[in-house]
């Protein structure tokens, strides 16, 4: 008589058990990868995702781990002292509710980043929603980094504009900034390579820079700095807060046709450095009719007409000033006006989030000053490229706002999302100087 074998009940039972185990991995190996509303996301789907992701989901719009800052609290005057003038200079603001940005003087509004971090900050106590990049801590043990809240952009336009024997005030604000920073546990710890400066504007922080060159600069671009102080391994590029209101009914039927100008410039056009490609493109584009190209200073008027300038151009020519950026980008962007920007070393804020070349057009300054070539590549573009760049700018433009309370993916929350993206790298460079007994020899 034939022995049934027992042996394969026993391989079914494995074969469930490991079937099993199949089916409850992605649970151990990937938590934001789990169920979602009842069904699988496969979008999110992966086997060998070993921790939770700390970028922004997109399926969700939220951040799963933001960006944990301890913000300094230094005397008002180094910040909203600055905008209102009070006898407590020296007593840091704490409040959360900040005065209101009523500076006049547009170049303080397009280098006014500061301010809006540090409004960001004041009211940034333990977000819940999961839709903002970044949380504020009481602890500086629990900080992934550190917000040194000095304005140094309107500390300069206030008291060292011009760069005059008036701007004792401004080097005397620095260096007070400092001495309070190299007296800290926390700055001395890292060399600053964790603490983030604000010094959007070109020649902010210009009597320190050499002393504070560890830190992550949060810059308009490096036009004006030397590259063993700035560099883009380590800082961010921040755009500018736009001059000209964003254009929140530009949905026509037939935007191509409605908007007549081809190429619209309106602005300085003899500037000094890179900006002298100004003046060869004022001669090059003259006698078009369908060129709008005008120097112009700031003032309410020329608010304005650029304002309906760029609403009814197609391009909105971006060429290098005194330094590769300028606010007249961010303007275009909030306009819907596809940018033309001319330039051989600009740094784009965001890029390795959004892709420029999907919204913007790019000449190189040889390029730019090619009789002809300009033109003739811009009417050579069909009116569906350029609907699908003009989408591309609606569709990114809320990336490029400065807003309280802050939005989701709003020009804070990306510069935050920048500065974790250089987390990493800092925490590798501060373990290395900890026990390094030659300094950087790589």
């Amino acid at each position: 008589m034939m022995v049934k074998s027992s042996r394969k009940p026993a391989c079914w039972v494995l074969f469930g058990l490991f079937i099993a185990f199949i089916l409850a991995l992605p649970a151990y190996i990937s938590p934001d990868s789990m169920i979602q509303n009842g069904h699988m996301n496969d979008k999110t789907f992966n086997w060998f995702r070993w921790s939770p992701r700390s970028k922004l989901d997109d399926s969700t719009g939220s951040y799963s781990c933001p960006l944990k800052i301890y913000m300094y609290e230094l005397p008002r005057k180094f910040n909203m002292g600055m905008l209102k003038k009070d006898k407590n200079q020296e007593i840091p603001w704490t409040n959360h509710v900040a005065p209101p940005w009523k500076q006049k003087f547009e170049v303080n509004k397009q280098h006014s980043v500061e301010y809006w971090l540090m409004v960001y900050l004041l009211d940034g106590w333990d977000r819940k929603d999961g839709k903002t990049a970044a949380v504020r801590v009481i602890d500086p043990e629990q900080a992934d980094v550190f917000f040194v809240p000095f304005f140094s952009a309107l500390s300069f336009n206030s008291h060292g504009h011009g760069m005059s024997e008036g701007a004792a005030a401004d080097k005397r604000l620095q260096a007070g900034l400092v001495d309070i920073l190299s007296k800290s546990k926390w700055w001395q710890a890292s060399q600053g390579r964790d603490h983030i400066l604000v010094a959007h504007h070109p020649n902010a922080l210009r009597h320190y820079r050499d002393m504070l060159n560890q830190s992550i600069f949060i810059v308009a671009d490096f036009g004006r700095y030397d590259k063993t102080v700035a560099r883009l391994s380590k800082d961010v590029v921040a755009p500018y807060v736009h001059v000209l209101p964003s254009y929140d009914q530009d949905n026509p039927a037939d935007p191509f046709s409605l908007r007549k100008t081809l190429l619209f410039f309106q602005g300085r056009i003899h500037r000094k450095g890179d900006g002298i490609v100004r003046t060869k493109l004022a001669e090059l584009l003259a006698n078009n009719s369908d060129v709008h190209y005008v120097d112009s200073l700031a003032s309410a008027e020329a608010i304005a007409t650029s304002t309906a300038g760029m609403r009814t151009s197609r391009f909105c020519l971006h060429p290098a000033g005194d330094t590769p950026s300028s606010c007249r980008l961010f303007d275009a962007i909030v306009s819907h006006c596809v940018p033309v920007i001319i330039s051989d070393r600009i740094e784009l804020p965001f890029e390795d989030d959004l892709n420029y070349k999907d919204f913007s057009i790019f000449f190189s300054s040889e390029e730019s000053v090619k009789p002809g070539h300009l033109l003739r590549t811009l009417r050579s573009i069909t009116r569906e490229r350029w609907l699908r760049m003009w989408n591309a700018l609606k569709t990114v433009s809320h990336h490029f706002e400065y807003q309280h309370p802050p939005k989701k993916d709003d020009a804070v929350n990306m510069i935050f999302k920048q500065v974790q993206h250089k987390v990493p790298a800092l925490k590798l460079a501060i373990h290395r100087s900890q026990r390094l007994r030659i300094p950087d020899w790589v």
